[in-house]
């Protein structure tokens, strides 16, 4: 058995942008799954808010994501079927969210991120850049207290990058919601609270400074 993650201990705190640094298949991921309980740990404990999750059953931790957790994945991840306002109406739905108030919510959230006369287009008819905007707006839709976003701005090109980026960080902190984010790239240091790097299954380090963080990962 290969061990991916040994040792970790971490204490992120609430409305706090915390980086996850390291190579592809340092075990960033794994981590964000850990924490959002979609992997298990095979020792440990993981605690979101006041909720040891370690504890609870598959149905329980379904029901703790959709109500505690929002997830921002590389590839976006949004479901081809449904509209641009059917993918961020989704998440309050599954909460029991009346439709009107859905709605409501979800084109305010599309307007912040500059989508809303997008609501109707099918998202294979959307940019990248677009589509990961969307995948922000759901992510945020049921005003989860932490944010995962893993590799977020890895399917885009540059330029769009830093403005899906900009505008992850711009809801996150207009909201004080906490967010974590695994990433291998270097330019996004300056704009976190706190860094770590991940190595051989372990924190290496934890630094603010962007040169020290760049030696490390490179």
């Amino acid at each position: 058995m290969r061990e991916i993650l040994t040792g970790v201990n971490i204490d992120i705190q609430q409305g706090e942008f915390f980086v996850l640094l390291g190579k592809s298949g340092s075990g960033k991921s794994t981590l964000l799954n850990l924490i959002s309980g979609i992997d298990l740990a095979d020792d440990g404990e993981i605690c979101v808010n006041d909720t040891n999750i370690t504890h609870l059953n598959d149905r329980q931790l379904t029901l703790f994501r959709r109500e505690h957790i929002g997830i921002v994945f590389q590839f976006f991840n949004l479901i081809p079927t449904l509209t641009v306002l059917e993918n961020v109406t989704l998440p309050l739905e599954l909460r029991g969210v009346s439709p009107r108030e859905g709605a409501r919510r979800a084109l305010a959230l599309l307007e912040r991120v500059g989508l809303e006369h997008r609501a109707e287009t099918f998202p294979d008819k959307l940019s990248g850049g677009e589509q990961q905007r969307v995948a922000i707006a759901r992510a945020l839709a049921h005003e989860p207290d932490l944010v995962l976003a893993d590799e977020p701005t890895g399917n885009l090109d540059e330029e769009t990058g830093q403005q899906v980026l900009g505008l992850l960080l711009e809801l996150t902190r207009d909201a004080g919601k906490t967010l974590v984010m695994a990433t291998h790239n270097p330019e996004i240091v300056p704009l976190a609270d706190r860094v770590c790097r991940i190595h051989d299954g372990k924190l290496m380090v934890t630094a603010h400074d962007f040169h020290a963080v760049k030696e490390l990962i490179l």
